[in-house]
């Protein structure tokens, strides 16, 4: 018989078993925890085949847009997406701003959207020409942009932008601009304003010499006239030859959208005599030199042209009513373009003699 001892056998305990079991069952449900989350990020988010506009205001977090989600969208399981968030770091970049989110979009990518900023863009025009108040016109008639604007005035509105001029026409520079739903109308005209004295400082820096123009917003003041005049582009250099030969010479403009810009709401579309003769800042049939602010907002086009004039001895032009115009070097000839052109086409008047 052998001396060797048989080891003993090692029997769990209950309490061991129990351990073990517990272990395994959460092992099998976290492998199933992390498959279902894993298939959850990379599966469309919410039904159907549409898109749909989804806005984060300016402060939200994820946690509220995912409730949000949740209540209008049915989305599933919105602690998930939260969860993905905050594990990702994404939940702390998100950007405020209004989404079009693609009709199969997965949590993985929509929380990349919303770190991204893709938010929908608008655009709003403004045309060469156009005075401030059918900009403000413009910018009210925006739903988007609110009314932050209301019953404010041209200077009221320049210090709220915190600008020291005290007249707000032909200082924003006509464009479009890109918007969206978290942009105010001040935003815009901080832009528009802002791109003008850009375009002006840039424009006044390559200019001929011995103009007589003294300051870059005197050339803005002369650029919102010949946008006013100007009917076709290639006239625009000529007619800015004309204006600025008869400030050289102490002549008046004589400018009829000066005599307008004067008359406010009072015009009616005819521009009679009795205009001509009216005292107002803005009547250059009356006054020398260029009225007290510019009459309009310029584009870049007329900017350089009033810097950059068209050589040339001609001193008054008159409209053919095709939108081009009939320049004259002299008095008499200016009269017999005038007849030619304009005597049937009374009142509307334009260009006249010193």
């Amino acid at each position: 018989m052998s001396d060797e001892k048989t080891p003993p056998t090692r029997v769990l305990s209950p309490l061991r078993l129990a351990v073990a079991g517990l272990l395994l069952l959460l092992s099998l449900l976290g492998a199933w925890f992390l498959s279902d989350f894993r298939d959850y990020l990379d599966q469309p988010m919410v039904a159907g085949e549409k898109p749909w506009q989804q806005m984060v205001e300016t402060g939200a977090t994820l946690s509220q847009v995912t409730t949000e989600l949740a209540v209008r969208h049915g989305l599933a399981h919105p602690e998930y997406l939260l969860w993905y968030g905050r594990w990702s770091g994404m939940a702390a970049r998100i950007r405020a701003g209004e989404y079009q989110i693609p009709a199969a979009t997965t949590p993985r990518q929509f929380l990349q959207i919303l770190v991204e900023g893709k938010v929908i863009q608008y655009a709003l025009g403004f045309p060469e020409g156009w005075k401030f108040s059918h900009w403000l016109k413009a910018l009210q008639q925006e739903r988007i942009l609110g009314n932050s604007l209301k019953g404010l005035d041209g200077s009221e509105i320049l210090e709220r932008l915190g600008f020291e001029a005290m007249h707000p026409e032909g200082l924003f520079f006509p464009d479009t601009y890109h918007y969206t739903r978290v942009t105010t109308s001040l935003d815009i005209l901080r832009r528009a304003y802002e791109k003008m004295q850009k375009v002006l400082a840039e424009e006044w820096a390559g200019r001929v010499p011995d103009l007589p123009l003294n300051s870059p917003y005197e050339a803005l003041i002369l650029a919102s006239i010949v946008e006013k005049e100007t009917g076709r582009a290639e006239e625009r250099a000529k007619i800015a030859g004309v204006f600025i030969r008869r400030l050289e010479k102490n002549m008046r403009l004589e400018t009829d959208p000066t005599v307008i810009y004067g008359l406010g709401e009072r015009f009616d579309g005819n521009l009679r005599r009795r205009h001509l003769r009216e005292d107002t800042p803005y009547n250059t049939y009356r006054h020398k030199g260029l009225p007290p602010t510019p009459i309009a907002m310029p584009g870049r086009a007329a900017l350089h042209a009033v810097l950059h004039p068209a050589a040339g001895d001609a001193l008054y032009f008159v409209a053919r009513g095709d939108g081009t115009h009939q320049f004259s070097s002299n008095y008499q000839q200016h009269q017999q373009a005038v007849n030619r052109y304009q005597r049937r086409k009374r009142p509307i008047r334009k260009q006249s003699h010193d």
